[in-house]
């Protein structure tokens, strides 16, 4: 997915389960966490020796998940805390890069339980009208969670 769908999608979701605007941040901000760790593909001279390391350990969820469960075992109250900490923020970030790679692997091959075997589906093509149509069926669908089942 384009960067910009990652955080819309990301951030709906995040405040779709927290009703909180910093929560949603912080996980917008995880969301780009597995791409930004690679480099950026447009300052670099060498485009295919950053292709051929795109999706790899830096979006492998093991990690993110087991950062995620750690910080959720020591913290209670992570969906609606009342007063937000460094281990809110932790988790949330984490969240973000894990809805990223989900989100990932309804459009190409993505880590699952090793960093080096890829899976997922084709579902469309980065940048594709179908993208942008995803990302928008996804803030439907959260706005219809949010204003008929949830109360906060």
């Amino acid at each position: 997915m384009k960067w910009v769908n990652h955080e819309i999608v990301t951030g709906v979701i995040a405040y779709t389960a927290s009703a909180d605007p910093l929560l949603a941040v912080c996980s917008m901000i995880g969301a780009i966490i597995p791409d930004r760790v690679e480099g950026n593909p447009r300052s670099s001279h060498l485009f295919w020796s950053w292709r051929s390391r795109h999706r790899g350990w830096s979006h492998w969820p093991l990690g993110y998940l087991l950062i995620a469960l750690l910080v959720a075992r020591m913290t209670p109250n992570l969906l609606h805390p009342a007063d937000i900490g460094m281990p809110h923020i932790v988790f949330w970030l984490c969240v973000g890069a894990l809805l990223h790679i989900a989100e990932d692997a309804v459009c190409g091959k993505v880590p699952l339980l090793t960093p080096w075997g890829k899976h997922g589906i084709r579902l469309f093509t980065v940048g594709s009208v179908t993208e942008y149509l995803f990302a928008i069926s996804i803030v439907l669908v959260c706005y219809l969670i949010h204003t008929h089942f949830l109360v906060f």
